[in-house]
């Protein structure tokens, strides 16, 4: 059966509520510095086709990427960053950012693995004033189509730490929400790229579907 979303929106200045009939996509950032922005093409193909079979949200269930230093990024509304490695924020790139996030977009970050290092020290430059902070678990973002009464599913060992979910608040917005030690997206991948068993995946893609609601709604 599908939940409905009752009231879903994004408050975004940009032509993107236009983009492609109203079918909402994820833009993957193709950054510099290295890390390989590119990998698991089918993660977003999956969470989408997901999302259109548990919720009502019209979606459009295509691997889409916009370049940093192009205005594309504007043309949607959540942007999609993974890798692992090194991200280097050009200056014209985090005005652009700053911009984008300003407007109302939305980011979300998952370490695919040594990304947290890169990932902390570029978007201090973007939003200067702000640090990551943790989510509490009785935040909307877990308890909104699924409930994840203990925050980020741990998908993948890494280091074996403890999952964390952190976010980047604009006023009372939620802009940039960052998952650590967790690597939900390796989970939407096709079957065969991680091999993860089937309720793994399906987690994974649970949390997929609260990240991009929230996203939508808030």
């Amino acid at each position: 059966m599908k939940i409905k979303i009752l009231y879903i929106t994004l408050i975004f200045n940009f032509a993107a509520l236009a983009q492609y009939d109203g079918a909402f996509q994820i833009a993957r950032l193709k950054y510099n510095g290295g890390g390989d922005w590119y990998n698991d093409p089918s993660a977003e193909i999956n969470l989408l086709k997901f999302v259109s079979e548990k919720t009502n949200v019209k979606v459009k269930p295509e691997y889409v990427f916009v370049d940093l230093g192009s205005d594309e990024i504007f043309k949607y509304p959540f942007l999609f960053i993974t890798g692992h490695g090194n991200i280097v924020f050009s200056d014209s790139d985090v005005r652009r950012l700053r911009t984008y996030l300003n407007n109302g977009g939305f980011i979300y970050i998952d370490d695919d693995y040594g990304l947290d290092k890169a990932v902390r020290r570029e978007f201090k430059k973007v939003l200067p004033e702000n640090n990551f902070v943790e989510l509490p678990f009785d935040h909307p973002i877990y308890n909104n189509v699924f409930k994840f009464e203990t925050g980020p599913p741990k998908t993948h060992k890494h280091d074996e730490k403890a999952p964390q979910g952190l976010g980047m608040f604009i006023g009372k917005r939620l802009a940039v929400y960052y998952t650590f030690e967790s690597n939900p997206s390796d989970g939407w991948a096709d079957p065969e790229v991680h091999n993860d068993p089937p309720a793994k995946r399906e987690e994974a893609l649970k949390f997929g579907t609260n990240i991009i609601v929230y996203a939508l709604s808030n």
